[in-house]
């Protein structure tokens, strides 16, 4: 059976009917064994991820890897005035280069299986990994030099390149290990609580925004309940439904974003919820035909943004107004504006929490994407426009 293309998805947004993805059948044992590998699976991916060892395979780690070897190589390298320049630097950045990255491949095939274990033992074994390593790689240079040095155009390699005592040579490189490794491992553990910290901060934060309803906004729908109670006690009971999904919703994990059709469905639910106060005074329309329905979207983000036009766009107006929602995709990224008609409120005030509200929107822009997510302010000629932009990921 085929799937609904993004135009049959934006017109059942915009009639109002809940799109439910039907799932393909799985054979039951095949679904139990889903079932019992997705927790054991999840577990170690957070345990993965939460690990304070970071993930040294990844293009931009292997670059500082080499980048910081060479620069340690030049450092040595013009600490010894008395050896020519260029040959003692060809011989630290050969050696240093191939310990780091050999260190750096070593650690990141073994995160996994430290990652199970406790900070102490898995720094007590990435010391060990890495302390190994060192002496093989020292061997490996003693080797090398003692049998495949020879001559070349005059010059001694194996005593120019290579070292040529031993033990000296080895005891001295794992005695630097030793401390590099220690303030290595140091760094990497107080990096990592530190970015615990963020992140926890940044939830708190995400929750505390995904919280906040505006008392007015739960007043207002209370008293329109209140009202249709006595006059339409169907849809007394629709909009009692409507508020406990939009209720449910911020209180669900804001640690897990929305596809892009669940956000829709929600924005329309507070849309029934407001068309039932203000009534033909408000008007949505929908252009959002474009988009990708399954793409993610930071929870209680479009919603924000029709509340706000709402509360400072239409309800000031005395005829009301039409809010556009429109969306496109864009260097792939997704882009979402909001428009409404700007007014005055009653008796010549303007509208206080604009600022605020649209500060907290960015803010969760900001704490899920960083600087990759924009929030812009347009205000043409009696409009007032907004745009968000973030990634499109799926």
């Amino acid at each position: 059976m085929s799937q609904p293309g993004a135009a049959e998805r934006t017109a059942a947004i915009d009639s109002g009917r809940a799109v439910i993805p039907v799932a393909p059948a799985v054979e039951p044992a095949h679904a139990a064994s889903q079932t019992r590998a997705t927790p054991e699976r999840d577990a170690r991916r957070a345990a993965l991820e939460d690990f304070f060892i970071p993930d040294l395979c990844a293009n931009r780690r292997v670059f500082t890897v080499v980048l910081t070897a060479e620069l340690i190589a030049v450092t040595l390298s013009l600490a010894r005035p008395g050896a020519l320049f260029l040959m003692e630097l060809a011989r630290i950045s050969l050696f240093l280069q191939w310990l780091g990255l050999t260190s750096a491949a070593l650690l990141c095939y073994a995160r996994p299986w430290l990652a199970r274990t406790s900070v102490p033992r898995a720094s007590l074994g990435a010391f060990v990994l890495l302390m190994l390593n060192t002496a093989l790689v020292s061997e490996a240079a003693l080797f090398v030099g003692g049998n495949f040095g020879g001559n070349f155009g005059g010059i001694g390699l194996s005593e120019t390149l290579f070292p040529r005592e031993h033990w000296p040579f080895l005891l001295r490189n794992e005695g630097i290990c030793v401390i590099a490794a220690a303030m290595l491992l140091r760094y990497f553990y107080i990096t990592h609580q530190w970015q615990r910290h963020v992140r926890a901060e940044a939830r708190s934060r995400i929750e505390a925004l995904q919280a906040r309803i505006r008392p007015h906004f739960l007043f207002n729908s209370l008293n329109t309940i209140a009202a249709l109670t006595r006059s339409d006690a169907l849809r007394a009971e629709e909009a009692v439904e409507d508020l406990a999904d939009l209720f449910r919703a911020t209180l669900r994990d804001s640690h897990s974003p929305l596809r892009l059709k669940e956000e829709f469905e929600l924005t329309r639910v507070y849309q029934r919820i407001e068309q039932l106060r203000l009534g033909e005074r408000l008007k949505v329309r929908w252009d959002v035909a474009g988009l990708p329905m399954r793409a993610f979207v930071p929870g209680l983000t479009i919603q924000p943004l029709l509340e706000n036009a709402i509360y400072h766009g239409i309800e000031p107006l005395d005829r009301g107004g039409t809010v556009t929602v429109s969306g496109r995709v864009v260097a792939g990224d997704i882009e979402i504006v909001v428009t409404n008609p700007v007014g005055t409120a009653r008796g010549g005030n303007e509208r206080a929490g604009n600022r605020i509200a649209l500060d907290n929107i960015r803010q969760r822009l900001a704490l899920a994407y960083d600087q990759a997510a924009t929030l812009a302010i347009d205000q043409p000629a009696g409009e007032y426009r907004v745009t968000i932009r973030f990634p499109y990921t799926e």
